[in-house]
Parts: structure tokens; sequence; C-alpha cells
């Protein structure tokens, strides 16, 4: 089967700032930037993050980027109401509204504070440059 041969490997982001968003991802987040380069006319940085490289790109000629629309609340859930990539998201493993008090003194802004997704889930939006959202979620305690 094809997808045995598959295994991810990068989330690509465009941004206004590299190099404002990057160090955004190391300061809230403990990312590691572990290249940077041009390519194709463009500032490019790969930052580590969680297991996963955010490839954070600038503009390129030509380009004319718009900002995803903002979170929205709806009852009971919360997403940008558009197609395509709504976020991406994390496990976090330990106390989740203790985690987003620390982000937060870290210059994180959450777009939906830490609440109950489901019957034991809890989860929260983070706001990271560019309009990106990220889900973290609270890992199930074993």
């Amino acid at each position: 089967m094809p997808s045995r041969e598959l295994s991810f490997d990068h989330i690509h982001l465009v941004s206004e700032n590299p190099r404002e968003a990057a160090t955004w991802y190391v300061n809230v987040f403990d990312a590691e930037v572990v290249a940077e380069y041009e390519l194709r006319e463009a500032p490019q940085i790969n930052v580590q993050l969680a297991g996963m490289t955010l490839l954070i790109r600038g503009r390129r000629p030509g380009e004319v980027p718009i900002l995803p629309t903002p979170m929205k609340h709806f009852d009971g859930f919360s997403s940008h109401d558009v197609w395509g990539t709504d976020h991406f998201g994390f496990s976090y493993h330990g106390d989740l509204r203790s985690f987003c008090d620390e982000i937060k003194l870290r210059g994180a802004t959450l777009t939906v504070e830490p609440w109950e997704f489901s019957p034991g889930a809890l989860i929260c939006y983070v706001g990271a440059p560019d309009g990106v959202s990220i889900e973290v979620i609270e890992a199930k305690r074993k």
C-alpha cells in the first residue's frame, strides 16, 4: 500500500515577516531554528517544533498573500469558517490551563481559552503570527 511509504515531512507557512514569526515559535513553544536561507527569492527559516518541521518563508515575487479569516465562535465550537486547513494541533502532556498561563507570559494570545470540547477533552487555540491557529489538546492521563 502506498500509505506505508508516506511519512509526515513539514508544515509550510507563508509569513509577512519570517524572522519575527520564527522568533515567536522559539519564544512561545521552545522551538529551534535549524536553518535559514533564501529560496526562490524569498527568505526561508526551518523551525523544529514537537518533532516536526515548520518551513516559514517570506513572500515570493508576484505573490500577494492575504490573511485567513479570524477564528469565529459558534455554538459549541470555533473555526475559521473556510475550506482547507483550519489549524494544526499539538497534544500537551500535562495541565493545559497551567501551560496556557505560561505561554501567555511568553507572548502568546489565546483565541479560544481552555474548555472541555467533549467529555474529558480539554482544548484551547493559540493565535500564531500570520493568522495561523494552533490547537492544543490536553493529552489524556494514563
